[in-house]
């Protein structure tokens, strides 16, 4: 999948289905790899962003064999601007599976605070299994042959069922033994020896998204060597399969009722005056004609799948207005944005190799289902939440995959037996990561943790308002938490916070939960 995500709004862009980045092994900068275990890297000026240093750090692959062979971890930092007030290194994710951390870093100074850049090297790896780290690969010829993600038949289901085992095989012959080792509790391993590496006696963290997975599996596995960790956005662990995709459902018919309703009063919204939910079953009806053509793309029609992208994306920054405009040229009444998102959703690749982080998932996530008619009763389960938009696109094009995938770390509530407190956060309308997932971490966690609730939009709260960005600041730098049930409101702060405002964002991406930091 992809890259060069605005991260910060315009920093990272990641785009669909293989990460255009050096082959398996490659380097990110100039940086060898320190030997595993030597606690230290050797940095030099990364040759994709010379402000930026980067290094390797060589970890097991197996980490039950810790004397076994290695890979390497591609690993990017922004040291912090002022030395004298620095506190130490910020470990940074942004999601995913998938998401690069290395342009997470490359992206800092566009997202981070100018207080945070000057009190923190801020620090970001390419997980195992991801862009530069030795990523899962498979021969784009068998990943091109992917059936339809929505299955509508037990033919379907047998020829998913297929597909996914042979999918599989290649996959792992082509990526090697990491395959089976690329789970959230293998990175949270890696980050370790990450923090191990960079001289830290506790981890400092901020992840967004999937990235709040390995910060809570990181806290299981090493309680007491937290200082503080950040978690925006959070992935909801505890979560079988029907209560994931039902939770999904409901966040994004959410996110889309919350853009129906801004339309209604927006006089700037291109669909204002018109009834936006009779435009878009009239989309939807269009694609499963099959005569619904993206801008751009003439060769093939669009299919309802993709048109549900467009509310999933339109509605994560959340960009309203771009996605008003898209949704009006679709629906033949208008002229184009000045800038048309790539056609999201899987699609075929070129060359030889495919990127697929989603056997991340299949390995943090038991997504099975027995047959087609569990399959389609999960199906109606998510229409019954979400009238409008039917499901939430990303795990259903996801869950196809990891039919039958052996998973390495199931499901399961979280068992944190740290002091140090942790900081949660959510917008109350997230398309992606539902509001109800961070509230249930923070149950989970109980009085370890705080929950900052967000009163508004999108995925991803931190840089949205001040008041939802000044707490976390004042968590990472000097440990002090919110108080417990705080809650931001829309324009909760007029000062500027960051020397570039992060604009709307729509992601270019199929990269799931990832975030546009």
């Amino acid at each position: 999948m992809r890259r060069r995500l605005s991260l910060l709004a315009t920093a990272f862009v990641v785009v669909a289905a293989v990460l255009p980045v050096p082959a398996a092994g490659a380097s990110a900068g100039n940086g060898s790899p320190a030997p595993p275990g030597s606690g230290g890297i050797a940095w030099a000026p990364c040759e994709e962003e010379p402000t930026a240093e980067c290094g390797k750090l060589a970890v097991p692959i197996d980490w039950s064999k810790p004397d076994g062979p290695t890979i390497d971890l591609a690993v990017a930092r922004r040291k912090a601007t002022d030395p004298a007030a620095r506190v130490g290194s910020l470990v940074i994710n942004p999601g995913g599976p998938g998401g690069s951390g290395v342009e997470a870093a490359y992206g800092a100074p566009g997202f981070f605070t100018e207080e945070l850049q000057r009190r923190f090297d801020i620090v970001g790896f390419d997980p195992r299994g991801v862009g530069r780290s030795h990523p899962v690969v498979c021969s784009a010829s068998v990943y091109n042959q992917m059936p339809p993600a929505v299955m509508t038949s037990q033919a379907d289901f047998d020829r998913w069922t297929a597909y996914a085992k042979r999918l599989r095989q290649d996959c792992r012959a082509r990526t090697g033994p990491l395959y089976d080792h690329v789970d959230s509790t293998n990175v949270a391993r890696d980050m370790d020896a990450l923090r191990a590496a960079l001289g830290e006696e506790k981890l400092t963290y901020y992840g967004i998204s999937y990235g709040t997975l390995i910060g809570q599996m990181y806290a299981e596995l090493f309680p007491h060597r937290i200082r503080a960790m950040a978690l925006d956005s959070n992935m909801d662990h505890s979560l079988g399969v029907k209560a994931f995709l039902d939770t999904e459902a409901a966040a994004v018919e959410d996110a889309f009722d919350e853009f129906a309703g801004w339309c209604a009063q927006e006089p700037s919204c291109a669909l204002h005056g018109q009834d936006v939910r009779a435009v878009w079953e009239r989309l939807l009806a269009k694609a499963r004609s099959g005569k619904l053509y993206y801008p751009g793309v003439p060769d093939r029609p669009m299919t309802e799948l993709q048109v549900l992208w467009q509310g999933v994306l339109g509605t994560e920054g959340p960009a309203w207005q771009l996605l008003s405009e898209m949704l009006r040229a679709l629906d033949g009444g208008g002229p184009l944005p000045p800038w048309v998102p790539p056609l999201p959703g899987r699609q075929p690749v070129e060359g030889e190799l495919a990127h697929l982080p989603t056997v991340i998932l299949c390995e943090d996530y038991n997504l099975r289902v027995r047959n087609y008619k569990q399959y389609a009763a999960l199906l109606r389960s998510s229409n019954r939440r979400a009238p409008d938009m039917r499901y939430n696109p990303m795990p259903i094009e996801d869950l196809p995959v990891c039919l039958n995938h052996p998973t390495t770390n199931p499901q399961h509530r979280l068992r944190y037996r740290g002091t140090a407190p942790i900081m949660l956060g959510s917008s109350l309308h997230d398309p992606s990561t539902p509001y109800g997932w961070s509230a249930n971490v923070a149950r989970q966690l109980g009085p370890k943790a705080v929950l900052l609730t967000y009163e508004g939009w999108g995925h991803r709260i931190y840089g949205k308002e001040e008041c939802a960005t000044v707490p976390f600041d004042q968590y990472l730098i000097s440990l002090v938490v919110p108080a417990p049930g705080t809650r931001c409101p829309v324009g909760g702060g007029s000062r500027s916070l960051l020397k570039q405002r992060q604009s709307e964002l729509w992601r270019t991406d199929n990269l799931h939960w990832g975030v546009r930091f």
